[in-house]
């Protein structure tokens, strides 16, 4: 079998694993148990692809990282389901996210370090990311309100609003703001799941993580559409005067993703996107 296929399957079966030791110490339901594995499902089949479609023949040492840190988060992922009734074990949970968390500046440096920079792994590292922040909003939306769950949820509405709205897939410049911004929301939101602080506290610092990310994405949707019209104009089609033929340029669709708090994007030509993320 290829290194391909083995990275992403290997992380599958670590995951496997890390699931089987988290039922037996602190305990999974059954929806605990389909929600880590289907994480784990799409994570490999996901990467597997990206592999394939990038003509790639292993995980490079920063995808590694993040393959590690993606375990983590299916660990995070089966215990927040299983825990949906208030009894996730915190013991267990928050040092796992705090863990994922600071292997967020690890990968990115790796990256550097070992000039292996690719957009696979950026975009790899953004949904890890993206998706943990998801589960945490689950996790503390009990406590909180479900008003939280609009952290989670803004970073899939601002693709799905690229879906509907072409400009919206328009690429954004770096903006240091967007990164400091992505940081705070995993950091505030883990507190705020820690359950060490007085209700009112923690409510108000997850007021204050969403409006932070509100802004963050406010602004971008503002730049974006303040700059809708500045596209590539369309080759002209030959006329019959002439016998040149121009070939029609294919556009090319950007999906808006989520930032990662370490710029790991590299140009590509097959395939750009937007870096925009919630953590």
């Amino acid at each position: 079998m290829s290194r391909v296929r083995t990275g992403p399957v290997l992380g599958l079966t670590v995951q496997t694993v890390l699931l089987a030791g988290l039922a037996v110490t602190v305990g999974l339901d059954v929806a605990g148990w389909l929600a880590g594995l289907a994480y784990g499902v799409v994570t490999c089949v996901a990467l597997r692809r990206g592999l394939r479609r990038r003509d790639a023949d292993r995980l490079g040492p920063a995808d590694q990282v993040t393959l590690a840190r993606g375990v983590l988060v299916g660990g995070v992922t089966a215990l927040v389901v299983s825990g949906l009734d208030g009894s996730a074990p915190l013991g267990v949970l928050v040092p796992m996210t705090a863990v994922a968390l600071a292997l967020d500046a690890v990968d990115g440096w790796v990256a550097r370090r070992t000039r292996t920079v690719s957009a696979l792994g950026a975009r790899f590292d953004m949904e890890v990311d993206a998706f943990l922040i998801l589960v945490l909003s689950v996790q503390v939306a009990p406590a909180v309100g479900p008003w939280v769950l609009a952290i989670g949820g803004l970073r899939y509405a601002f693709v799905a609003a690229g879906w509907l709205l072409p400009w919206m897939r328009g690429s954004l410049p770096p903006r240091f703001w967007r990164k400091v911004v992505a940081a705070a929301q995993g950091v505030l939101l883990l507190v705020v799941a820690a359950d060490l602080l007085v209700r009112p506290v923690t409510a108000v610092l997850a007021a204050v993580a969403l409006a932070l990310l509100v802004e963050s994405f406010g602004h971008d949707v503002g730049w974006l559409w303040w700059h809708r019209s500045t596209r590539p104009a369309r080759p002209a089609a030959p006329t019959p005067a002439t016998s040149i033929s121009v070939p029609l340029v294919p556009s090319v669709v950007v999906l808006p993703s989520v930032p990662s708090v370490r710029p790991r994007v590299e140009a590509v030509t097959d395939r750009p996107f937007v870096a925009h993320q919630p953590v």
